[in-house]
């Protein structure tokens, strides 16, 4: 039986964080915004309100900041470069293009009423961009793992 060093053990964690968090935003990509765009805009946008305040709580969280902790200390104290792209990949692409492109498009969305009469104009403003932005975090998040997993050796 092999013994995982500290900074593997880390970026191993890391990369089964980011490829959760992945995994749920390509399940957005997916299947959960087109099955929104089924619905009457009305009630996809109380959806989607309903979806962004379930999303806030202590297991998202811990996987979604902590795995950008895991791989910022795995990737510092191997030095591996496969580690510190991915920690790079993840804090760009998936916490950063969130925080500034998906959060404040889901903030728009929020102060919105679902049955307010520009509803149909209203989440094709919002659908577009934020299903395009987490495009780029579902990529982000994927290719992270892979090379967090990578750069543990």
């Amino acid at each position: 039986m092999s013994v995982t060093s500290g900074p593997d053990a880390l970026l191993l964690a890391a990369s089964v964080g980011a490829g959760l968090i992945g995994g749920l935003f390509f399940a957005f990509s997916n299947f959960v915004m087109p099955a929104l765009d089924r619905l009457a805009a009305r009630d996809a946008i109380a959806a989607m309100q309903a979806i962004n305040v379930t999303v806030l709580n202590a297991g998202f969280f811990v996987v979604f900041f902590g795995t950008g902790a895991l791989a910022l200390a795995g990737a510092a104290w191997s030095l591996s470069p496969a580690a510190i792209a991915g920690a790079a990949l993840y804090a760009a692409g998936t916490l950063g293009v969130t925080i500034a492109c998906n959060v404040p498009l889901n903030e728009r969305l929020k102060a919105s009423a679902p049955d307010h009469g520009d509803a149909e104009a209203r989440w094709a403003a919002y659908r577009g961009p934020w299903t395009r932005w987490n495009h780029v975090r579902t990529a982000a998040s994927l290719a992270a793992a892979l090379a967090l997993a990578l750069g543990a050796g």
